[in-house]
């Protein structure tokens, strides 16, 4: 199996959203692009996977290290072999794949954010670091739309936090920030009994305002030029947004039953998208 190869199944195999935005893409953006979200699975794994905080945090160590071997040019990983041939010409910088290590390390350290200023930090980390090297890799001509690349990124990751709430409290997480709670009511204990209230519905409402401003935020700022070099992210972000209306409809339904769309319905967002680009 070749690096790519390797790349390309640990994306299919994900079951994302993010594959349907990879599929219109020319081979060399969509192989850089496949194997960005890899190196992101990879490391998301190891936190996700481990029940050992030393093991996990011994393992995105080696990754940190993975990463300055890439930029040496003698990587070991399958994942940075297939990442290192696109370094240069899509101008990736490494300062960005250290901040993805940086917001796992936060998942280990940190179990609950206090502010939306901190989880916004945590939030930047995590999915505008990967929204900026994106947009590298999907190409640009104003700097305006690296504002619009780490913007969809946070909107992109409330919605998961939307989604996940559950799961997550069933990992001892919560990001939902202390100060949203308490600003209808509610305590991270009490969370799962209020489920079905109006406090509950509240404080999701209020989440589901805030990601939408972000998505309008991002949109904002991307030029009317990088329209099409950004259709990839488009996808992404039209995907995303149905699952946000959809968790907005039934708030407490979403907690119950983590909302997804179907195969069928993903594919014909991206399709929709692209043909109007």
């Amino acid at each position: 199996m070749t690096p790519q190869e390797y790349c390309a199944q640990k994306t299919a195999q994900s079951g994302s959203s993010f594959y349907y935005s990879f599929l219109f893409l020319e081979k060399n953006k969509r192989d850089a692009i496949t194997a960005l979200y890899a190196f992101c699975r990879e490391v998301d794994d190891i936190v996700d996977g481990s029940s050992d905080e030393h093991v996990a945090r011994s393992k995105l160590s080696w990754w940190s290290h993975e990463i300055d071997a890439m930029w040496s040019g003698s990587p070991l990983h399958p994942v940075t072999q297939a990442l290192c041939p696109f370094i240069e010409p899509y101008k990736l910088e490494k300062k960005h794949f250290k901040l993805i290590i940086d917001g796992m390390l936060m998942d280990l350290e940190k179990k609950q954010y206090e502010t939306m200023y901190e989880l916004t930090q945590y939030c930047y980390r995590s999915a505008s670091a990967v929204g900026i090297l994106s947009a590298n890799i999907f190409g640009y001509s104003h700097p305006n739309t690296l504002i619009y690349a780490e913007q969809l990124g946070l909107a992109l990751q409330l919605t998961n936090i939307l989604r996940d709430i559950n799961e997550d409290l069933e990992r001892g997480r919560i990001y939902i920030p202390l100060e949203e709670l308490r600003k209808v009511g509610l305590k991270r204990e009490t969370i799962r009994s209020a489920v079905g209230t109006q406090s509950f519905d509240q404080l999701i409402t209020n989440q589901v305002k805030t990601a939408r401003e972000l998505f309008e935020s991002a949109h904002s700022h991307l030029h009317a030029d990088d329209r099409k070099s950004q259709k990839a992210g488009l996808i992404m972000s039209a995907i995303y947004r149905k699952v946000l209306e959809k968790i907005a409809s039934k708030p407490s339904r979403s907690f119950i039953k983590r909302q997804t769309l179907t195969s069928i319905q993903k594919f014909w967002i991206a399709w929709r998208v692209w043909s109007k680009l």
